[in-house]
């Protein structure tokens, strides 16, 4: 009998529930003739190569080579976009080989956006944007950390969320959800060494688990106590409504609780 297929390329993709009927919204692309961009497009247009350019929900989007980066956000930060907003990455492995790595600005004085996009190959390396704006420091080291995009000319780059000796860049969408074999042992490895595995046990990775001895992380209903105290096993009621009841809602009949088996 063969083994169940699973899409190695994204392990992340998980549909719980399909409305037949829906149809994911596209926004739409505007043109920059005669818009509050058109003058800058047409300044940084006779510089740099231009692959797409288009208004998107109030954001001018443009998309550029990657080699470009640095001396084109160098040049609209003199256009006025002198805030940097923001910047992160896409995974485009199993599409495009590759990596959508993207820049946002803010003209501060005329209220305009701007986005810049630009495509980094799976083994490509980009420039750091940190001349122009040091506030991309941590914003690039997340893309390294996450992604595994190398950022040429950084002045510290380092893992910025995991520790340094992890192994694997979360963000992508090979990268199981709840870690893989690596992740799973991390803290035991860590702590105490691989050959206590045994002792302790593996780590529970279940989002949904609740320890209901647990009064540090976990409040046991009816039966709450102070942090750090001792569990009690004797129940207590709390009635939140008022005795005479609120308009339109009816009083909890705690006698007549019951547990479904299944949802209706």
């Amino acid at each position: 009998m063969m083994r169940k297929y699973s899409d190695k390329k994204n392990v992340q993709l998980k549909n719980y529930y399909e409305d037949r009927f829906y149809h994911a919204p596209k926004t739409q692309k505007l043109n920059l003739e005669n818009s509050v961009f058109e003058q800058d497009f047409l300044q940084i247009s006779q510089k740099f190569k231009i692959k797409k350019s288009f208004i998107e929900l109030d954001f001018w989007v443009i998309e550029i080579e990657k080699d470009d980066n640095v001396a084109l956000l160098n040049e609209l930060k003199n256009l006025g976009y002198s805030c940097f907003t923001d910047a992160s990455a896409i995974d485009f492995v199993a599409q495009k080989n590759g990596f959508e790595v993207y820049y946002q600005l803010l003209n501060m004085d005329k209220n305009l956006r701007v986005r810049i996009k630009t495509f980094v190959g799976i083994k490509e390396k980009l420039q750091s944007i940190m001349s122009v704006f040091k506030g991309a420091n941590w914003c690039e080291r997340e893309i390294y950390d996450m992604f595994g995009i190398f950022i040429i000319n950084h002045a510290n780059l380092k893992r910025l969320l995991m520790p340094d000796d992890w192994f694997g860049h979360p963000f992508l969408k090979t990268y199981p959800l709840e870690g893989d074999e690596f992740a799973k042992w991390y803290e035991i490895d860590k702590i105490f060494g691989k050959e206590y595995r045994q002792v302790v046990g593996e780590e529970n990775r279940d989002p949904g688990f609740v320890d209901e001895k647990d009064t540090l992380n976990f409040s046991r209903i009816y039966h709450e106590v102070s942090k750090g105290e001792a569990p009690i096993e004797d129940k207590y009621l709390q009635d939140y409504q008022e005795e005479d009841g609120v308009a339109f809602v009816k009083k909890v009949k705690r006698n007549q609780a019951k547990i479904l088996d299944k949802r209706r």
